[in-house]
């Protein structure tokens, strides 16, 4: 084979791989890449184990059915008032009851005009006149109460509504005119009277033992815009902002999270967070490997993928007491990762090599986990508790205003703890309203 021939048959390997990289890795199961660019979605593979087990309900699940009502708000009888055969009269029959039947209706919803009233009174002893208050927050001679705000705050940032629609469903439901520029105005006002519940959601995150962080892009006033979020099994703080780097971790956690293991996505904003402690997303890191899989036929990348599937089988076999004492099996894990991150990675494509050496970088960082039992092997929690934004920017389009986004990451904030909390989101949002108004300034 003449030298010519072999450098065209190195550069063909060399483009096949380049092209399988290019197949294979531009899909939404890899870390980062939004599923608009995934080339051939219909062989993305699924993470997830099978268990054999149909989709649905499963034995023993309790199940919730619409049960009637001891007694009812009303009651409709049916009596026959002649009789099918003869035709008398029925009219003086006694009548039994043979079955029954309930339907749920939602009654026409109606507004309520409150008027408050001051009055004065004339001490009949001195003769001062005395003056009763109105409640603080009624500042014009009408206006909308708590109830209305909260329902539009309702809408808008938990039901992804727009403004348009808001004031429709106002119209049409409850007969009550309301501009867009009112319901704009009632979501700032709900976001101040916010914003003590999102600082102490953030204080306790910043002392808490666990915390997970993600970020994600938008469109904020016509420009490229992020939300990053902090959260934990009982905490959601999401963050608007024009940049995604440290400056703004810095910027709403100055101190870092020194009390906490961190999960993050090997993001190196993330991961210069000061921390206790930090945890890699073993997901996405199962993600790229996949990718070199498919297009390198790695076998390392196989036995890399393989390690991490039996750490976090582990995992789920752990029990509280285990995290108390040294255990084998993790130590016979660690060492797996030790002489995996051993090998000679020079002759490896760029893209492994650079996969590698951050494993490398980070390898006391993979299996955190392993060592603390409310930390957990993926930033799952994180993905689900941005992806609030994507769904309000599919229905919105973009965020207007810097400042709309801000309002939207305060009250979702609020919103998603409340979730977390088993809490009524309505109720939440109605008693935030109340609370606001009734404290001192």
């Amino acid at each position: 084979m003449s030298e010519k021939v072999k450098l065209q048959d190195e550069e063909i390997k060399a483009l096949t791989v380049k092209i399988n990289l290019l197949i294979n890795g531009r899909k939404s199961n890899t870390s980062s890449t939004p599923s608009s660019h995934d080339i051939g979605r219909s062989n993305s593979k699924n993470l997830r184990i099978k268990t054999g087990r149909s989709s649905g309900a499963q034995d023993g699940h309790p199940g919730a059915t619409l049960a009637m009502k001891a007694i009812p708000d009303e009651v409709i009888d049916h009596k026959p008032c002649y009789c099918s055969d003869c035709g008398t009269v029925l009219e003086q029959e006694i009548s039994t009851v043979t079955d029954r039947r309930q339907e749920v209706v939602i009654p026409p919803v109606e507004v309520k005009y409150v008027e408050h009233r001051e009055h004065t009174k004339t001490c009949a002893h001195c003769g001062k006149i005395n003056k009763a208050s109105l409640p603080q927050h009624l500042k014009a001679p009408i206006q909308y109460g708590h109830s209305v705000a909260a329902m539009a705050v309702y809408f808008s940032v938990f039901q992804y509504v727009s403004y348009k629609r808001i004031a429709l469903l106002f119209r049409d439901i409850f007969r009550l005119p309301i501009s867009e520029g009112t319901i704009d105005n009632m979501l700032e006002n709900s976001m101040n009277k916010a914003l003590p519940v999102y600082e102490l959601i953030q204080q306790k995150l910043e002392n808490g033992e666990v915390a997970g962080a993600d970020e994600s892009g938008c469109r904020i006033a016509g420009k490229k815009g992020w939300f990053h979020t902090w959260q934990n099994k009982v905490l959601t703080y999401i963050a608007a902002s024009m940049n995604r780097g440290y400056a703004t971790i810095e910027q709403h956690f100055p101190k870092g999270l020194p009390k906490a293991t961190l999960v993050s996505d090997c993001w190196a904003a993330q991961l210069k967070t000061p921390a206790l402690h930090h945890q890699l997303c073993l997901v996405h890191l199962l993600r790229e490997l996949n990718n070199f899989i498919d297009a390198l036929s790695c076998k390392w990348s196989e036995e890399m993928k393989l390690l991490i599937k039996d750490a976090i089988a582990l995992k789920h076999q752990l029990k509280i007491e285990d995290y108390k004492l040294p255990n084998q099996a993790i130590a016979n894990l660690e060492q797996r990762l030790e002489n995996l991150l051993k090998v000679d990675y020079t002759n490896k494509h760029t893209k492994l090599q650079a996969f590698i050496k951050r494993l490398i970088k980070h390898k006391d960082s993979i299996f955190t986990f392993l060592h603390h039992y409310n930390v957990p092997a993926d930033n799952n929690a994180s993905e689900s508790a941005i992806r609030n934004v994507k769904v309000k920017t599919k229905v919105s389009g973009q965020f207007r205003s810097e400042n709309g986004a801000k309002r939207f990451a305060v009250l979702r904030s609020v919103i998603d703890t409340t979730i977390k909390n088993a809490q009524n989101v309505y109720d939440a949002l109605f008693a935030l309203q109340m609370v606001a108004d009734l404290t001192p300034t």
